[in-house]
């Protein structure tokens, strides 16, 4: 079988075309771990792997809280997609605690 225009990145039990006596070999990146890759494989997705790129981090959002406990937030976009099995996109998005400590918090109503 053949990987031709079809490497997928990544376990994909769906990424497979029919080998020597019927058998099935695949073309995800995983077959190099069960062994079972398409013959052309290392040639076809392997060379033209591209692994996921990412831009910076953006700023911390503002404590989503005025008073007491709350969460803070920032993000980051992905500028190169993986292909072809490269290396996957790490997180995006990320959290973390604050506490909200706006001026009229604490007075009484």
């Amino acid at each position: 079988g053949s990987c031709r225009q079809r490497c997928c990145p990544g376990r994909n039990n769906a990424c497979w075309t029919p080998g020597a006596r019927r058998a099935r070999c695949y073309c995800d990146s995983y077959c190099q771990r069960t062994g079972d890759c398409c013959r052309d494989y290392l040639a076809t997705c392997r060379r033209a792997e591209v692994g996921c790129a990412v831009g910076p981090w953006g700023p911390w959002s503002g404590c989503s809280s005025r008073c007491g406990v709350g969460s803070r937030a920032r993000s980051r976009q992905v500028t190169v997609p993986p292909r072809h099995g490269g290396d996957p996109c790490p997180d995006l998005k990320q959290r973390r605690g604050c506490l909200g400590q706006h001026p009229t918090c604490g007075t009484a109503k």
